[in-house]
């Protein structure tokens, strides 16, 4: 009884470690194919690199965003992704301005004491805040996109394949030396 817990509870293991591995394999070679950020279906998911914004989000978490097309559109309180001085920042925004008919956002971290130095102009706005956050997967967001872990993630699909492969042959060598005694 002891020994199938012990097996059920290494598939279940083995399973989700698999999964894990194959969403950050997908991320990692579509974003390597792309030459950008791997979208699906409107969405990215983004590390999260610095404790501006905790306790919303935790440093180390993925968030997802939804990419947007009308950037004027964005209120007070809303969190946005955007780009500024070749950087990706998500803070919410504290004010809304409207100047020759387009918007500019002051922003603020929420862990942060004042507001940041910079206006974001709609255009650097890359989406909007969703609310999904993953804790701590962000680190292997980021390990999975440098080379190491690229090659990691070519690897260990690689061995895993083997070992299966193996474990069939024995098993049914196994079987047949059964059958045939």
């Amino acid at each position: 009884m002891q020994k199938k817990i012990v097996r059920s509870v290494s598939s279940i293991f083995g399973f989700v470690f698999l999964i894990v591995v194959c969403f950050l394999a997908f991320v990692v070679l579509s974003s390597r194919i792309s030459g950008g950020e791997p979208t699906i279906l409107g969405y990215q998911v983004k590390a999260v690199l610095s404790g501006s914004m905790e306790p919303t989000f935790q440093t180390g978490s993925i968030i997802s965003i939804k990419l947007g097309t009308d950037h004027s559109t964005y209120q007070e309180g809303d969190i946005l992704t955007f780009r500024i001085e070749d950087k990706i920042v998500t803070h919410r925004i504290v004010d809304v301005k409207q100047e020759n008919g387009q918007a500019w956002y002051k922003t603020k971290g929420d862990n942060n004491d004042a507001q940041d130095l910079w206006t974001v102009s709609s255009q650097d706005v890359v989406g909007k805040y969703t609310g999904f956050t993953i804790p701590y997967a962000g680190f292997a967001l980021n390990f999975a996109n440098s080379k190491a872990g690229s090659a990691l993630l070519l690897i260990i699909p690689g061995i895993l394949l083997l070992i299966s492969s193996l474990r069939s042959i024995l098993s049914a060598k196994k079987e047949l030396e059964v059958n045939n005694a």
